[in-house]
């Protein structure tokens, strides 16, 4: 089955978004079936996936975008990873990394895993588009619950939650909480 339109369609449609492109949209946007859609995906990973291109299809937070390859990032990062890529701190990314491994928890849950105050880490990582509210707990008080969102995702370069890496049994006690 030749695909040539349909991948140049999607290939076009992924060029114009900075953000992934979920199956959803592409289908609405390219009057195309999910089948199709899969297909033409399949054939520009193979054309974008040898050594004379330096960028790649990959699936982020459940769509699709561009990106430029993992090798050539290392040369790249320093001009243009400093316009979204702005370091975190030890302190954020530990608030993070409980978020992530965690979610959907609370203020006082992580507070209670770090052992110290998370406001400011909570405010700098809502700033940054990392974390998000999901919800809020069914404990009194209805305290408000916290989860990552696709720029998370997006700046890991992670498919989703679940390809995070396996923590260590240390670790993961670490991150149990009374009464969870």
């Amino acid at each position: 089955m030749k695909l040539e339109r349909e991948a140049a369609l999607i290939e076009a449609v992924l060029l114009l978004e900075s953000d992934p492109v979920d199956l959803r949209t592409l289908m609405k946007v390219t009057n195309l079936s999910k089948d199709v859609i899969l297909l033409a995906l399949e054939e520009l990973q193979k054309v974008y996936d040898t050594k004379e291109h330096g960028i790649e299809v990959v699936e982020l937070g459940g769509g699709h975008l561009f990106t430029p390859k993992v090798e050539l990032w290392e040369f790249l990062k320093e001009h243009y990873g400093k316009k979204n890529e702005n370091r975190l701190s030890r302190a954020a990314l530990e608030t993070l990394s409980i978020i992530a491994y965690s979610q959907p928890i609370t203020r006082g849950e992580i507070e209670n895993i770090r052992g110290v105050s998370a406001d400011g880490m909570i405010k700098l990582l809502f700033s940054r588009n990392l974390i998000r509210e999901v919800g809020k707990k069914d404990a009194p008080g209805r305290p408000i619950q916290f989860g990552t969102t696709r720029d998370f995702l997006k700046a890991f370069r992670i498919k989703s939650i679940a390809d995070l890496p396996k923590l260590d049994e240390l670790t993961e006690d670490r991150f149990e909480l009374n009464g969870r």
